[in-house]
């Protein structure tokens, strides 16, 4: 039995919408990169970059985290995740340079060493199916490989379905290995999680954490937690709406708005535009507890409208 059925409706009747493969992969190839930013929020920084008997699809960057991103295109489900991605990773932390190099030559702007966090460093396949075992090799809460389905139909539209991680996966730090490559990219690569952030935070915070994060994700299917190094974001179609970060005693919540574009009647969100402060936009809210929560709900809902309009 098929799993995905698609129709245009036509009055009162149905037509099916039909998925039109990729005959070669050099279409997905070209299709993703020419949509990097809209498609995963990274810039572009060279096609098919050769290194150490290595071609790398697509080497991109994300001005977010300040990290490389390696990616990957397959029209076939024949290839080993993690054999790949621990290889391409490896590749590049221990060739730095090269790395900062090829940026600096195709980019317009210009990196150091220091402006990479290299921990940050991760791997995108996009394929238009992944096998079952392809899909259980990655599903570590803390591996630095992402996979995305991707199908073109007859009518002119393409899905991308990044498969998820299930919350209760363990880390792939619990699995020993003997494998050197995969122990070293392991040590210096270091995907963050929201139980990263618990740490920085108290049990009276966390769970106020909780309720605002559920919150937020039940203004839409689409919001998505993307922990960053130093606060949690919720980011929707790649743009942060939210970011959050856990204290001993209270916790801070950005909103991505510009200064007057809330309506903050009772002025409990402070204007940091002129200053310095984790998280996008002009809007910071200390909260250390449910007492204003109603109220803040109410500006989060705002944004959340204005980025729906």
């Amino acid at each position: 039995m098929r799993g995905l059925f698609l129709y245009k409706i036509d009055g009162s009747n149905l037509e099916e919408i039909k998925e039109n493969p990729f005959s070669k992969e050099v279409e997905l190839h070209k299709l993703c990169e020419s949509n990097l930013e809209n498609i995963f929020g990274l810039n572009f920084v060279k096609r098919e970059f050769s290194f150490n008997n290595f071609r790398l699809d697509t080497l991109a960057f994300n001005e977010s985290s300040k990290s490389f991103v390696i990616i990957e295109y397959k029209n076939t489900s024949n290839f080993s995740v993690i054999d790949q991605g621990y290889a391409y990773l490896s590749l590049l932390l221990n060739n730095k340079a090269d790395f900062i190099l090829e940026y600096n030559e195709n980019c317009n702007s210009t990196l150091k060493r220091d402006d990479v966090d290299w921990s940050q460093s991760r791997v995108i396949f996009v394929s238009p199916s992944f096998n079952n075992y392809q899909k259980e090799s990655i599903n570590f809460k803390d591996l630095p490989f992402e996979l995305w389905e991707v199908k073109r139909f007859t009518n002119d539209t393409m899905y991308f379905n990044p498969i998820k991680v299930s919350r209760n996966a363990a880390s792939i730090k619990s699995i020993s290995t003997t494998n050197e490559e995969i122990n070293i990219v392991n040590k210096e690569v270091k995907v963050i999680t929201e139980e990263n952030h618990y740490k920085n935070g108290s049990e009276e915070t966390i769970e106020l954490y909780e309720k605002i994060r559920e919150y937020i994700l039940s203004l839409d299917t689409n919001i998505i937690i993307n922990c960053r190094n130093p606060y949690i974001g919720f980011d929707i179609n790649n743009k942060n709406l939210y970011g959050i970060t856990l204290l001993k005693k209270s916790l801070k919540l950005w909103i991505n708005a510009r200064t007057g574009k809330l309506d903050d009647l009772k002025n409990i969100a402070r204007d940091v535009s002129k200053i310095g402060h984790w998280g996008n936009g002009d809007y910071e809210i200390q909260i250390s507890n449910n007492e204003d929560i109603e109220y803040i709900y109410s500006l989060i809902r705002q944004l959340y409208k204005m980025e729906s309009l």
